[in-house]
């Protein structure tokens, strides 16, 4: 065989379409599209898209390609319409997703935000149902036990760019304002820095301040620490099986209390509208959502409440209606019981997965869009998106594209460290080596990830081991 060399060629005028080179498809997005047309779902949305268009005209993207490009960003972990438009350009796998040939081109950013525009909320919500009932046709929608919880999304929007409600002065209008008032007539820009580090009230509040660029974020502490101006995502999650049964978006500086209730609505209605014949009988939620209101809220819809309770000293019940000290007095016994444990602690493990899955993983957590409607319709789909991955996962044991190989290493890591487990258990001569290993690589290493020179010990001795302990082994 000859050396082949890499050299320009000049292409021909004319390809035939049947020597074009086409992708084999991923086996997760080829599976994910067999669920999806054996549920209609192409059908579905554009008879649910179908009023927001008019007859006549240039035909736009076709719905169904235009949510399985959300979708795309979601499972590989895409924040931006710009960046989905990219991968999907690029891919020869994704082309095959989108039933896209390579004589055409794929759909470009400007096009994608024309449709989202074009489509009213609703229509990611009923696209969000759907979904929903693909579930409950597989046995993953329960709904009996609801845990809810919170986080930020960070808003494409600066701190810089916050305004005065009432006279509409930015940062610097507003710091001179106060150096003219404290006598400095032609104040500089480092007499402006200056003032502005010797004031003791450097706090701004979303009464007083507005972001120009987008009016519907607030200014809030990320879960970081930083200040920046948010969202708040709240999920109601369904415990038994990890579903998110209804995804929230709301105004950063939106109290828990106040957001819990419609959450919680609006899981009842999801419930409903995906044919579910499950009824809503426990919330989960943490100790930020504890108020007396909200459990009497629950106590009269049939909702037995699981909160922890804020650290406070006394409770004062003279002035409170009577329902108040029975709801909380109900709610603590149930919190403190074996069964409160446990639901608390499903919520915080698996509430907590599904803003790692959307929000971290997914490309959730930085908006590119501004307004809170564009958010929601985005994350919406999101929390669509995830809840198809969790089909694909347990009614078909697929994980999630960019988890493949990872899935596959980890499988093959359990295998390896239960068989050296079995074959150090049954010779304990082997012990003492492993230890001194152990310990010798925690001193050079310094208490770091041991994950990498454990695997280096593991893979040294395996062949020995496995040879001496054969026997053994055969035997278990």
């Amino acid at each position: 065989m000859a050396l082949g060399r890499r050299r320009s060629k000049q292409t021909d005028l004319f390809i035939p379409t049947a020597e074009l080179v086409n992708g084999p498809g991923h086996p997760f997005y080829t599976k994910l599209n067999q669920v999806l047309a054996e549920a209609g779902f192409d059908e579905f949305v554009e008879k649910l898209c179908g009023p927001s268009y008019k007859d006549g005209g240039r035909p736009s993207i076709p719905p169904g390609m235009y949510f399985r490009m959300l979708f795309i960003g979601y499972f590989e972990g895409i924040d931006s319409q710009r960046g989905i438009a990219w991968r999907c350009a690029d891919s020869l796998g994704l082309r095959t997703f989108l039933d896209v040939p390579l004589t055409e081109k794929t759909p470009v950013h400007a096009s994608m935000t024309i449709i989202r525009q074009r489509l009213p909320e609703p229509v990611f919500a009923q696209v969000f149902i759907f979904v929903l009932q693909l579930l409950d046709q597989k046995g993953l929608l329960r709904g009996k036990t609801l845990g809810i919880d919170a986080t930020t999304l960070e808003a494409n929007a600066a701190m810089k760019s916050i305004v005065r409600k009432d006279t509409g002065a930015d940062w610097q209008e507003y710091l001179r304002q106060l150096a003219k008032a404290e006598g400095m007539e032609n104040p500089t820009d480092e007499d402006l820095r200056r003032l502005d580090r010797k004031r003791k009230d450097k706090k701004v509040s979303n009464e007083d301040w507005k972001s120009r660029t987008d009016g519907d974020s607030r200014i809030t502490k990320m879960k970081d620490g930083r200040t920046h101006l948010a969202y708040k995502a709240e999920h109601a999650v369904d415990l038994e099986t990890e579903a998110i049964v209804a995804p929230l978006v709301t105004h950063a500086d939106r109290s828990d209390p106040d957001s819990a209730p419609l959450t919680l609505t609006l899981a009842k209605a999801h419930l409903v509208l995906a044919g579910s014949e499950a009824t809503v009988k426990e919330a989960v939620l943490d100790k930020g959502y504890h108020d007396n209101r909200f459990l009497v809220s629950c106590k009269d819809e049939g909702v037995r409440t699981y909160v922890p309770e804020r650290r406070q000293k006394t409770h004062r019940w003279q002035d409170k209606p009577a329902a108040y000290e029975a709801a909380f007095r109900a709610n603590r016994r149930r919190v403190r019981a074996e069964k409160g444990r446990q639901l608390n602690r499903w919520r915080s493990e698996r509430c907590e997965r599904t803003f790692a899955h959307v929000c971290e993983t997914g490309g959730g957590r930085r908006s590119w869009l501004r307004g809170l409607e564009n958010v929601t319709k985005t994350y919406t789909l999101k929390c669509a998106a995830y809840n198809l991955g969790l089909l694909l996962r347990k009614a078909f044991g697929m994980r999630k594209p960019r988890n493949a190989e990872a899935g596959g290493a980890g499988l093959f890591s359990a295998f390896l460290s239960r068989l050296m487990t079995v074959a150090f258990l049954a010779h304990g001569k082997w012990m003492g080596k492993v230890e001194n290993g152990l310990n010798k690589l925690r001193i050079n290493n310094h208490g770091l990830n041991l994950q990498w020179p454990l695997a280096r010990l593991i893979k040294n001795n395996f062949d020995r081991l496995l040879s001496q302990n054969r026997g053994y082994l055969t035997g278990c």
